[in-house]
């Protein structure tokens, strides 16, 4: 049985206006938005998708001076051989990989202070 195909010459795509709606950014977005600002200033810092959902989920909120306290004392854990980390702040507890520079996962201090934290080979404590 023989195909027949048809070819049809491009014809030009009119371009629709629409116009659209604009809302107010959620409080989700402004957060992200927040948290990424914040991040921006300690480049050498990254922090996983997960983690990023976390804070947001959990309302953390981290000031740029304190990723840079967290930066400098996750290259002084590198440097000792640590790879994951438990950083203890003062209302928040993150799980940090050294290693990678990242931030893996978040937790509110109330929600910490019930955990068991497994796989980690180093612990840092931040009084800000």
């Amino acid at each position: 049985m023989e195909k027949t195909f048809f070819h049809r010459s491009p014809q030009p795509i009119a371009p629709i206006n629409k116009t659209k709606a604009i809302s107010k950014p959620s409080s989700a977005s402004s957060f992200a938005a927040q948290l990424n600002s914040a991040i921006q200033h300690v480049p050498h810092i990254q922090i996983s998708k997960h983690a990023k959902v976390r804070m947001e989920q959990r309302g953390i909120s981290i000031s740029p001076q304190t990723w840079e306290k967290i930066g400098e004392k996750m290259n002084e854990a590198k440097t000792k051989g640590v790879g994951d980390s438990l950083v203890i702040l003062k209302d928040a507890a993150l799980i940090v990989s050294a290693k990678n520079k990242t931030v893996i996962t978040a937790l509110d201090r109330d929600e910490a202070h019930s955990q068991i934290f497994t796989n980690i080979n180093g612990t840092i404590l931040i009084d800000s």
